[in-house]
């Protein structure tokens, strides 16, 4: 027996690429959009981890490294944002990696660059800055 959605009749059908481009979440949640903002704070070397001479001076001189986030998909965003805020468009491949693995989109990630940034791919603006 075949199954009719009653609630999506003129959907398009799942295996097309339109549905699942459309489907495919582009904004954040609440507390996604807080980690962009707390990530502008950051430096990129909060993004590497310390070695023991670092943590050493560190705990000497009252100096704490910034902690990561405790649930891995965040902590993929706040990496990913972390790079948005301090180099724009150019994102490392393996951030982009991990945020796509973590379960976010490309949609999301061009969402992120562009708030942070303010500008679009292919925009005059991106073209005169450039």
């Amino acid at each position: 027996m075949a199954y009719l959605d009653l609630d999506n009749m003129f959907a398009a059908p799942s295996g097309c690429r339109a549905a699942s481009a459309a489907a495919a979440p582009t904004g954040f949640s609440a507390i996604e959009w807080s980690v962009i903002a707390m990530a502008k704070r950051d430096t990129l070397r909060s993004l590497t981890t310390p070695g023991r001479v670092s943590r050493a001076m560190g705990s000497l001189f009252g100096l704490g490294a910034a902690s990561r986030l405790a649930d891995p998909r965040l902590e993929a965003l706040r990496r990913l944002a972390v790079y948005a805020w301090r180099r724009g468009f150019a994102l490392p491949t393996g951030e982009i990696a991990r945020f796509l693995d973590a379960g976010y989109t490309e949609a999301q990630i061009e969402t992120l660059v562009i708030s942070v940034t303010g500008m679009r791919v292919g925009s005059q603006s991106a073209r005169a800055a450039a």
